[in-house]
Parts: structure tokens; C-alpha cells; sequence
């Protein structure tokens, strides 16, 4: 995008992302913004310009101006994140860089018990990746929650912010409990023990989403 931005402009611009993903992560709403010089480019035609200039593997999906004080990370209130979980024998060719194919279905019933146990402010250090440079591991889960979608099982989660690899790592945990036929007690037990080394196995970033940034002016969750 920096890139595009400097052939419209003739000089370098700085982006501001409003959240990170990982490599292999992907992102279908994604939140950006950066300082403009350039007066003659209405902000709603900043999309199709930036669009005729990126790879075909990114796109632009609205562009407007916003007020001078908007950043994009430090104004999000909820990021939602959603991976998505491949559960039938044979997975089609088109999805395979998009998902997680599992061997079995696991009990929703158990698994959406277990996710329940995140909610509300924790310290998520079992779940946080070597390496992560936060200074604090305290994060306040809003929802988290696995629900049936066509073809698909999907995890969706929501908070103010997470941890390196925080939702592949809780998705992996979860996954390896109920196949091994314990519950929701188990989970919470991983949680408080702030343990990085009772974690179960990370799942693959291809089945990650970063799907939506609330700010302040939006309802995430009404009623």
C-alpha cells in the first residue's frame, strides 16, 4: 500500500494498520490510515486509484476522509477475529488456503463451554507466543464463541486487543481438549495457570481472519 501511495503522490507515505496479523494470516476488514497532500483525488475515489496499483491479492474496499485525530489502532475499541475450521472428509481445492481441515467434528456443546471460560479480563500468558513484547499479558475477551457455517465451523472472538498468535494458540488448545474428552474445568485451569508450556498445539495461521474493527462511534455488540 505504501507503495501505491507513492506513485499516486511522488514521494513516501507511512500506513497505520489497525491491527497485526501474522504471515499467512489473512484479513477481510481491515482498517488503515495515512496523511494526504494530494488535493485532487476525491477520499471516496482513493479506493479504485490505490486498487489500480496493488496485486490483485489486496484490495481497497472503501476509502473516506476522517478527521485529523483518527488512528486506526489507537481509536479501535474491538477487534473480531474468526478462523475457520474445515470439518467434512475432503475439502475443496479453492478452500484450502483458508481454512483448517480437522478429522473430526468436534461437540460444539463442549467446545463453546470451554470458549465461555475466556470471557472477561484475564492474564493470557499461557496462550501468548515466545517472543511477544507486551508489556502486559491482561486482555478483556467481549465474546468467543464456535457456531455452524456452510461448509464450515467457525471460531469467533472478540477484544479490545490480543497477543502474538493469542487466538491460534487458544483455537489449538480447545481443539486438543475435547479430543481427548476433557471440558471446560481443564481450560480454565490452562488459563490461570499463566503456563505457556501446558498450551496446546498452535493452529495453522491459514484459517485466520481478521474480520472487523468497531470504534467509538459503533454498536459491536447491541442490546
Amino acid at each position: 500500500m505504501e507503495e501505491a501511495l507513492e506513485k499516486m503522490h511522488g514521494h513516501s507515505l507511512k500506513i497505520q494498520g489497525a491491527g497485526r496479523t501474522d504471515s499467512g494470516v489473512h484479513a477481510t476488514g481491515q482498517v488503515a490510515n495515512f496523511f494526504s497532500d494530494l488535493d485532487s483525488i476525491p477520499a471516496a475515489k482513493y479506493r479504485d486509484a490505490l486498487n489500480s496499483h496493488l496485486p490483485h491479492d489486496i484490495r481497497i474496499l472503501e476509502s473516506r476522509e476522517v478527521e485529523a485525530t483518527f488512528g486506526s489502532k489507537r481509536s479501535a475499541r474491538i477487534r473480531t477475529y474468526s478462523y475457520f475450521l474445515y470439518v467434512d472428509p475432503v475439502v475443496f481445492p479453492h478452500y484450502r488456503r483458508y481454512c483448517w481441515k480437522i478429522s473430526r467434528k468436534p461437540d460444539i456443546e463442549n467446545i463453546n463451554r470451554m470458549a465461555a471460560k475466556l470471557l472477561g479480563e484475564h492474564d493470557f500468558s499461557t496462550f501468548t507466543a515466545a517472543g511477544d513484547s507486551s508489556k502486559s499479558k491482561v486482555r478483556k475477551i467481549y465474546s468467543a464463541c464456535f457456531y455452524p457455517g456452510v461448509p464450515f465451523l467457525v471460531f469467533r472472538v472478540s477484544a479490545g486487543s490480543f497477543l502474538w498468535k493469542m487466538v491460534r494458540s487458544i483455537l489449538g488448545t480447545i481443539l486438543e481438549l475435547e479430543q481427548n474428552g476433557l471440558g471446560p474445568q481443564d481450560m480454565e485451569k490452562k488459563l490461570k495457570s499463566k503456563d505457556r508450556s501446558l498450551v496446546g498445539a498452535t493452529a495453522p495461521a491459514r484459517g485466520l481472519f481478521l474480520e472487523r474493527i468497531f470504534y467509538d462511534d459503533e454498536d459491536a455488540f447491541p442490546g
